[in-house]
């Protein structure tokens, strides 16, 4: 086989090999177009939170935290982001969050100043996303960054920035600001948890088809 035919063949072999790597570049339009799209779920980044509430704060950065987003991955049919996503497989990556939500400021946590709930624009969910310790990453990753939570009553909202991350280079590929309303569950894991559940259902029944529409062209 001569020199030129050789060559021929390694670069096609290089093509498709670069169409079925799971590692080939992935845009925003194949989130969205392409059930097959790998998607990596970084968890929930409570570095911005505002608590309009009361309660321990060095419980709730230790520990509570971590709690609501393992519980995501301990009940996947409950918290169901393949069905709200429409993927095939969703893998999940908490490493960089859990090392960001340990440095928050224990003073930052609570507030009594309702403006707090709704203040965070996307230049702030940029500079989240740039703490976030993922170099060495690559895909596509999703990300909610927790913005407010407040409770009145029984009731309480979540305040949520859905967020899509070109992990190779940290750029934010698109934010949303999303809320998730809950009712139900005993303690605060659980009931903080049930406005995540809330907010998956929103996904999955309205803003997928919203950001679809938006984005899979």
């Amino acid at each position: 086989m001569n020199y030129s035919k050789k060559l021929g063949i390694y670069l096609i072999t290089l093509f498709v090999c670069g169409l079925t790597s799971p590692v080939f570049s992935q845009t925003l339009k194949d989130v969205f177009s392409n059930s097959n799209c790998q998607i990596i779920y970084l968890g929930i980044d409570f570095t911005k939170t505002k608590l309009l509430d009361k309660g321990n704060v060095v419980d709730i950065r230790d520990h509570l935290y971590g709690n609501i987003n393992q519980l995501i991955v301990n009940e996947p049919k409950k918290y169901d982001l393949k069905g709200a996503l429409l993927k095939n497989n969703i893998d999940y990556d908490f490493g960089p969050v859990t090392k960001s939500n340990a440095r928050i400021d224990l003073n930052e946590i609570l507030s009594n100043n309702s403006m707090d709930f709704n203040r965070l624009k996307e230049a702030d969910i940029t500079a989240v996303v740039n703490n976030l310790e993922i170099s060495e990453k690559t895909g596509i990753g999703l990300l909610f960054v927790m913005e407010g939570m407040r409770k009145t009553g029984n009731s309480g909202e979540s305040a949520v920035w859905v967020t899509f991350i070109d992990l190779k280079n940290k750029s934010v590929l698109m934010t949303d600001r999303v809320i998730g309303k809950g009712s139900f569950g005993i303690g605060f894991r659980n009931f903080w948890a049930s406005t995540i559940k809330d907010l998956i259902d929103e996904i999955k029944h309205r803003k997928y088809k919203d950001w679809q529409i938006k984005y899979a062209k």
